[in-house]
């Protein structure tokens, strides 16, 4: 039987914010995709007001991995603390607590500890599987440091909309249609390039070149987490467009008894430093917020469409 050691982490970082604004960013992991750049989906399976269990995925050394975390929420101390089931293939168990101090009005100290039992395998593989969750603590404090610095305008920055079209067909074959995207190049004209690998099954990593409206190109790189039974696949862009700090979406399959529902739900957070050089000189979040409405929003209608033709198409020949 291999040894095991302990390995504990504390790590801190003061925030220019209130203290209720970065509790609160903490709180709702199933946020947590828009905010750190790692974090990919978050589901949360159960809930009563204090406890909760979240299953989560995440990106972390190239790879895309998931697990099942149980939280318990203080809001009134500004503590929540967590344990993961088999968070890692080096970790036995991994328990936590985040912890909100409130300096001042406008500024707090944000704290992230870890407990770690990792199987020893001698001293540098234990050493790796401490770097890395030292490194990952670091990234997840920084990232809600800089959001939650920006509070005042988060809600201007961030823009949630979805499109939907009805079709007259079988929920599988729109769902199947959404699902095997390395067909897309041929099916979908704004797609040019996509390539797409299932690293296990229902979790897909796909990179895209799609041709904008005025015809330049753009390259981003996206996991996918599908659940078929459902009718649902996730998204979330691991490489954004220049104008968008994080994209998450989602796309539905609903049925009913005169046909199916398909939509398409977009997440963003614009990356306001570069408004002006997307768009040029003098352009606003006001403008951002219009651009990217626009352009998702009609990439999207017309993949619903082409969804919804597809099935159609298959209906006839049947």
């Amino acid at each position: 039987m291999a040894a095991e050691r302990v390995h504990t982490t504390a790590h801190h970082v003061d925030v220019a914010a209130p203290a209720g604004v970065i509790y609160d960013l903490i709180a709702d992991a199933t946020r947590w995709p828009w905010y750190l750049p790692h974090s990919v989906h978050v589901e949360q399976l159960d809930f009563d007001g204090r406890s909760e269990r979240l299953r989560m995925w995440a990106t972390a050394g190239g790879q895309v991995r998931s697990w099942t975390s149980h939280r318990r929420l203080s809001p009134r101390g500004r503590r929540i603390t967590f344990r993961r089931e088999s968070p890692d293939a080096f970790a036995k168990s991994l328990l936590g607590t985040w912890i909100v101090e409130e300096v001042d009005a406008r500024r707090s100290r944000l704290t992230l500890l870890y407990d770690v039992v990792v199987e020893d395998g001698g001293p540098a593989g234990a050493a790796r599987a401490e770097e890395t969750v030292d490194c990952g603590s670091r990234r997840e404090l920084d990232s809600l440091s800089r959001i939650a610095e920006r509070w005042s305008r988060l809600d201007e920055l961030t823009l949630v909309f979805e499109e939907s079209v009805r079709v007259r067909g079988g929920a599988e074959l729109v769902y199947d249609f959404l699902y095997r995207v390395a067909d897309w190049p041929e099916r979908i004209p704004h797609v040019s390039r996509l390539d797409v690998t299932e690293v296990e099954p229902g979790v897909q990593v796909m990179s895209r070149d799609t041709t904008t409206a005025d015809g330049s190109t753009h390259t981003t790189e996206s996991v996918r987490v599908c659940f078929p039974h459902a009718g649902r696949i996730v998204h979330k862009q691991t490489v954004t467009p220049a104008l968008l700090t994080a994209h998450t979406g989602e796309w539905s399959v609903v049925p009913d008894e005169s046909g199916v529902t398909v939509t398409a739900l977009h997440s963003v957070v614009l990356r306001e430093e570069n408004i002006e050089a997307v768009l040029g000189p003098g352009a606003t979040v006001a403008d951002a917020r219009r651009h990217v409405r626009e352009s998702l929003g009609r990439d999207s209608l017309a993949t619903l469409e082409l969804a919804k033709r597809h099935a159609g198409a298959v209906v006839r020949m049947l």
